[in-house]
Formats: C-alpha cells, structure tokens, sequence
C-alpha cells in the first residue's frame, strides 16, 4: 500500500524542471522539484553526469517528503551551457528520467555482460581479453577500476559470427571456465566473482561501485599504510538526529555522483547537502540517516563510513598517465593493445572502452609496474609498436598532479538553509 501511496503522489506531483541561465555569470542553475522517494537524488546526478555536465555547486533539500534540488552546471570548459537545444534536452531528461527511475536493469538482447572482481596484478586485462579473443568475443564497451589491490571490470561483448550476445550456453559455460582460471591466478586475498548475462544491461559506472563495495575494496590492507589526500570527517547533529558529513578533497568530475554511490551502498539517505567547489577543490556536506531512521550509532560505524568515502573517491582519482587510442575496430584489438602495454611493463590503473560506427576509442590511465610514473622512452617505444597516430598521450609525461593546499571552510547547518533562500531559490523565476 505504501508504494501504490507513492506512487500515487508521484504522478498528482509531477517532478518539475526550472532551468535558469540569467541569475548566475559563471553557471547554467538547474532547480528540480518533485514527491520524494528513495534513489532520486542519486538518479537526478546520474542524468546529470551522462550529460557531461561539471556540478560546481548544488544544494540538496529533500526532507518531508518532497526533493527540492538546486545544481550550478557548467559544461566541460567551465562555460554555461547556451544553447538552447541542449537545454530543453537537459529538462525532457530530468523529468522523464526522474518519473521512471534509472537504477534498475534495461533489457538488452545485444551484448553479453560480464562482471568481475578479482585480485589486481600486472597483465590481468591482457590475459581477459586474450580469453575473449580467443572465444571470438569482440569487446564493444568496458569500464575496468583498480583500487586497494582490487580489480572490477564490467565488459559487453559480441559474438563474432552473429553480432548479438552469445546465447549457446556451451559457448558461455566454455567462457566462464576459461575467465575463472585468469581470475583464480594469484588471488591470494579473497575468491573472485564473475557473472555472464544477457538478460540485461545497468548503468555502468553505478554497477562499478556496487561492485567494489561488495568486494570490500574499503578496507585497509594489514601491514600497508594508508594516506589519504582526501579528508573525511563524522560528526553528530543531536538535536536534529542527523549525521553530519564532511568531505574535503580534490575537486574532479563526477566527484558528487561518486560520493552519493558509496552512501546508498551503505544503505544511507542523503536529507539536506551543500557541494561546493572552488580553486579545484571540492567540499561536500551531508546530513544523512540510515534507512532505518537512526543516525551512525557507534566508532566502528563511524570508521566504515570514513572507509567507503574515501574508497568511492579514491576509485578513478584520475592521477595516472592518460592514453587515447583512437583506430578501426577488429576481433582481438584490446588483446594485442594490453600485451604491448604488459610487455613494456605498464599496468593498467583504468580503463574505458568504447565503440561507435566500427570505430575504437579507449582510455587508458597506466603506471610502470610499481605504481610510478611512467617513463617518456617508454611510451615512445609504445607508439611505435602501436601507431604513432592512433595512441595519443593527455596532457604532460613529466608533470605529476598536485592538490590544492588551500584549508576547507565547514557549512554549518544553519548556514546552508540560508544559502539555500537567499542564493538560489529566490533568484530562480517561476514559469507556469
């Protein structure tokens, strides 16, 4: 009864997109408003995010049943979004979106998926896709992570002689056994996990984190140290019953949809939230409750929360040397890129990997083999192996990335009711 009440709500209280581009110099102001329920939030930053779009700012109210959401978006250089076009896409997106809900499955009779988790070691992904190939599995999309000594990659492939998943379950039971042996070698941690479907496809990224929070990636490994850049902070709110949160770290895209991913995978609703960025930093504050109501109870509660944070942060800091590869697509591309890369002794920290129109376009974030900065000869040699017109490096071999030194400032709760009426709300019109 209380989800037909839900959705009874929703639908006499259709979620409503107000998109502002006068009120703000810097920023396009995005207000959305609509009957609460769980996931929302988290699913408004999604669309958010797939647009490409840099949240620089945004204030979260969603208390008493309703979600009143501002985000200050810019597009990918910092500018607001103009054109016209695309804003009335942004507003279609949200609105559609938001009513139906994105979190769950889509049905898809095209790829065959693949889920792993497993030990991270140089030449993992070169041994995977040495597998596939070999299978006569083209690889069309892939996202892999590494983080803490795991790994996690979410593969969609095609059977070469048909073009569609693979739905001979000899051929599957033939790929599961084959990929078990990769992952089983050296897996001295923990048992690793590998799913094959095709029954449907989910939002990759948002599959990535749940991935590694079940593989427990969060936890420290004994014996190693452990230094965060970023700065996460638990605090009580007594007289409210809320949590309080702070999240202090280097400011980079998809920051806020990373953070939300680790707080719904620890079951925890988001109930009011200031993000700020400012000078490549970010600052995040979150008043929040467990889904049973009750605030963090204990230290051992407090430390996981710290834990995860950091971990969905620390997930794809992007502080790797980044590899383009841009070339025609064939059976066995990946297979023969990765053993180069493994054979010149790089170890693949992230990668993405696309293709569109017969087209490859990979991303890869690489080290040397002890997690250091990749030597300029190296990547020289690279090229020549590979094409120097197909693999491109971005940005600059010799520099490292460096965070800001600058101090954070805490938003008090008072304060950001205060940001919320006399910033926003009240410069945003009211359209009919």
């Amino acid at each position: 009864m209380d989800d037909v009440y839900a959705k009874f709500i929703s639908r006499m209280n259709p979620t409503r997109v107000v998109i502002d581009n006068e009120s703000c110099e810097h920023a396009t102001i995005i207000e959305v408003v609509s009957a609460n329920r769980h996931g929302l939030l988290l699913e408004v930053v999604q669309v958010l995010t797939d647009l490409n779009l840099i949240i620089t700012k945004a204030y979260i109210s969603s208390d008493g049943g309703w979600f009143m959401d501002v985000f200050n978006v810019t597009d990918c250089d910092g500018n607001k979004i103009r054109d016209e076009g695309f804003l009335n896409y942004i507003q279609k997106t949200l609105e559609t979106d938001a009513l139906r809900g994105l979190n769950g499955v889509m049905p898809c009779k095209e790829h065959t998926s693949i889920e792993l988790t497993s030990t991270d070691r140089p030449g993992l992904l070169s041994e995977v896709f040495a597998v596939l190939t070999d299978l006569r599995c083209n690889v069309v999309n892939s996202e892999i992570w590494t983080h803490n000594s795991r790994a996690a990659a979410v593969i969609y492939v095609t059977y070469q002689e048909t073009g569609g998943a693979i739905e001979d379950p000899k051929q599957l039971s033939k790929m599961n056994e084959l990929l078990c042996n990769v992952l089983k070698v050296n897996s001295n941690f923990k048992t690793p996990r590998l799913t094959i479907s095709s029954s449907g496809i989910m939002h990759t990224q948002r599959r990535l984190h749940q991935m590694m929070f079940a593989d427990r990636d969060f936890e420290r490994l004994e014996g190693v140290k452990h230094s965060s850049r970023n700065h996460v902070c638990v605090l009580d709110c007594n007289d409210r019953d809320y949590t309080v949160v702070t999240v202090r770290s280097k400011d980079r895209p998809k920051l806020l949809f990373d953070t939300l991913c680790s707080l719904a995978d620890m079951q925890y609703v988001v109930f009011h939230g200031t993000v700020i960025t400012e000078r490549m930093e970010a600052y995040q504050e979150y008043y929040i409750r467990h889904m049973d109501g009750l605030p963090v109870s204990s230290e051992a509660e407090r430390q996981r929360v710290i834990e995860c944070l950091e971990a969905a942060i620390e997930r794809r800091a992007f502080e790797e040397l980044e590899l383009e590869l841009c070339t025609d697509d064939r059976l066995g591309l990946l297979s023969d890129i990765t053993r180069i890369f493994r054979e010149n002794g790089l170890c693949i920290k992230q990668a993405e990997i696309s293709t569109r129109s017969g087209t490859a376009k990979d991303t890869f974030f690489v080290t040397d083999a002890y997690g250091k900065h990749v030597d300029p000869k190296i990547i020289g040699l690279i090229k020549q192996q590979i094409g120097q017109n197909i693999l491109q490096v971005k940005g600059n071999l010799n520099t490292s990335p460096k965070l800001p030194q600058e101090t954070a400032r805490s938003f008090l709760f008072t304060n950001l009711f205060r940001s919320l009426s006399s910033q926003n709300f009240g410069l945003i019109r009211s359209y009919p």
